[in-house]
């Protein structure tokens, strides 16, 4: 059966983004939500611990969280139970027309409420792409309409959330504007050379949170732009981010790496990663499924 309806994909191609509900069993959001306060070394009952370290920034990697909540952890089993979800890889595989995918290697959110004592904390949320939009080819004519589709021979693809708790609107969850990917090239069209290729002037664009509850996925188009928003309410919001592209199948060199990760309980190069190095000390490699050996690269889909 599939997992996207007709009513979803109508959805889809209106907004650039689709709720799954229900996307994994509520005992794997229930053991990484634990895992999560473990990591982070916080008490989820004691809400002074959530602010017990200064949130890291790329300058100075001085804690294993950052102000919008990042949590740098990335090998945990409970992360990998998600991964390899057997209903978020037919998710994904609907909408990139391949079962053949590689899945990231991406971390946790834990963004603690905005709090007037807690200044170094008071992230407001944001709008902006995890890609160079700067670099993006410039279409016209019938390309232009049709770009909102995903497509596996570009880096224009799909991305990821998992709510792991009940996310309401005004708690620093997803927030996107719905419907961007398919003006971006004519919003592009009025901007100034010189624009942010990662952050776009908000002047005229509507922003949308959207809640969720606790299991609910959230697939969104690289172009849609997107972020989390201001927590203002009394508790954390907590998520796991998780994508899935086409497998680079000849791609040796990245399988390695992503191998090599994933046996040291670490990030892979570039990612901030966390100094105490937690998951390598306190863990060994997660156990994966058949599939998950694929999504890694483990075994090829061939």
């Amino acid at each position: 059966m599939p997992v996207l309806s007709d009513r979803d994909w109508a959805f889809w191609e209106e907004n650039g983004y689709v709720v799954i509900p229900n996307a994994v069993p509520q005992g794997n959001l229930d053991a990484l939500v634990e895992q999560i306060w473990t990591f982070l070394e916080m008490d989820e009952a004691d809400e002074e611990t959530w602010y017990k370290y200064k949130p890291y920034t790329r300058e100075d990697l001085c804690s294993p969280i950052s102000q919008a909540g990042m949590v740098e952890m990335y090998q945990h089993q409970t992360l990998w139970d998600n991964r390899q979800y057997p209903r978020l890889h037919q998710a994904f595989s609907e909408m990139l027309g391949t079962e053949k995918l590689w899945v990231s290697l991406d971390r946790a959110n834990m963004k603690p409420p905005d709090r007037a004592d807690r200044p170094e904390w008071g992230h407001k949320g944001m709008i902006h792409w995890d890609i160079d939009t700067g670099e993006l080819p410039l279409l016209e004519g019938d390309e232009m309409a049709a770009t909102w589709r995903p497509n596996p021979d570009t880096h224009i693809g799909l991305q990821g959330v998992l709510y792991l708790t009940d996310t309401d609107v005004d708690q620093g969850g997803f927030q996107c504007i719905p419907g961007f990917h398919r003006r971006f090239y004519d919003w592009v069209a009025t901007q100034p050379a010189d624009r942010d290729p990662r952050f776009p002037d908000m002047t005229g664009l509507d922003v949308k949170v959207v809640e969720g509850k606790a299991g609910d996925f959230v697939i969104w188009h690289r172009l849609l732009a997107h972020g989390n928003g201001h927590n203002r309410s009394p508790r954390p919001r907590l998520a796991q981010y998780i994508t899935m592209s086409p497998a680079p199948e000849k791609d040796e060199e990245q399988r390695a790496a992503r191998i090599r990760s994933w046996q040291e309980c670490r990030p892979m190069e570039n990612w901030p990663g966390d100094l105490r190095d937690w998951e390598r000390r306190h863990q060994t490699p997660a156990a994966l499924t058949p599939l998950g050996r694929k999504l890694l690269g483990v075994d090829s889909w061939e």
